[in-house]
């Protein structure tokens, strides 16, 4: 069995070292451990530090893409050096990469398909009560959606099995965190999570400038995940409040008109006749989602079947090591 680590990066020279010499040289069950380092489009050496520490391979962007992109392009490449676990961790040493045998226990003991490690959001010191709590409501949202409990979704040390990196597909530009985990119950993949304790912090996030920013990006991929993986949450919802409340000056009217009182109400009758109107569009609305969601199962089957034939031809061939890509 082979797992490769995958490290995103952006300018993190002088973290990365302790990243990399802190990775296991071995772990049980496992045969061969391989690293991935993904140059993000870094202005340091971070490139030339990444193949000084033993990196096995430096995939480099000309340009920043982010981080989604970056986690794209590293489960490309780790499929092609023939992964059977990929491990993402983070070039700015906030994960113990020393903990990465527990984090892939799970799926080298076949019990999960996809490893989160929970950070234990109430533990970390640079982590104000505001930030535990919206953690907290974030992974209770997502666990929802994904029919698992995943106490630190927006975690970003994972492990992910060959069979899960076939069949997810990335789409968001933000973050692949939540996006991943939604698909992934979607897809019925076995979802395990992990305890660890975080590193001291050593700089600001690069991801978002704010907790304002991090609560609105989140909540927007969140919002569209529910919309691609499950349009009639949504829509459904909104249909059903619109036409109860468009109902309502309605019954009203005929309440009164039952005892007599005429006259007067015409304007919450059109403020009724505007809901139901609205109930209608959320409903084909949700409909029409649904439809393309279907669509999309079509389109992620199709892209499974490439992936498959493309990753375990170039599997069976062999990969060649310590070649630095520039995309």
């Amino acid at each position: 069995m082979r797992i490769v680590v995958q490290v995103p990066c952006l300018n993190e020279e002088e973290t990365l070292p302790s990243v990399l010499q802190a990775i296991p040289d071995s772990i049980p069950g496992v045969d061969e451990i391989l690293v991935l380092v993904i140059d993000d489009g870094s202005t340091d050496r971070t490139s030339e530090v990444a193949r000084a520490h033993g990196a096995d391979r430096v995939l480099r962007h000309t340009a920043p893409q982010g981080l989604a992109r970056s986690f794209h392009d590293g489960v490309r490449v780790a499929l092609e050096m023939g992964a059977d676990i990929l491990v993402n961790t983070d070039g700015d040493n906030q994960y113990p990469s020393e903990s990465i045998g527990d984090l892939v226990a799970p799926i080298v003991a076949g019990e999960a398909d996809i490893v989160v490690a929970d950070r234990q959001v109430h533990l970390v010191e640079h982590f104000s009560r505001t930030k535990v709590f919206l953690q907290h409501l974030g992974s209770r949202v997502v666990s929802r959606v994904a029919g698992a409990t995943i106490p630190d979704a927006a975690s970003g040390f994972r492990a992910y099995s060959r069979e899960s990196l076939m069949r997810l597909n990335s789409v968001t530009r933000f973050s692949y965190a939540m996006e991943t985990i939604i698909q992934a119950g979607s897809q019925r993949l076995a979802i395990a999570s992990v305890p660890i304790r975080t590193n001291p912090k050593t700089r600001e996030s690069r991801l978002f400038k704010s907790t304002g920013q991090h609560v609105t990006k989140s909540a927007a991929a969140i919002i569209r995940s529910y919309i691609m993986y499950k349009p009639y949450t949504i829509f459904g919802f909104l249909a059903a409040v619109a036409a109860i409340l468009g109902i309502t000056p309605y019954v009203r009217y005929a309440i009164l008109l039952y005892l007599g009182e005429q006259g007067g109400h015409l304007q919450s009758l059109l403020v009724g006749a505007v809901l139901l109107i609205l109930a209608f569009l959320a409903g084909m609305l949700g409909i029409v989602s649904d439809l393309i969601r279907t669509n999309r199962i079509l389109l992620e089957a199709g892209l499974e079947h490439a992936k498959r034939n493309e990753f375990e031809r170039r599997s069976l061939g062999g990969g060649r090591l310590h070649e630095d890509h520039a995309i």
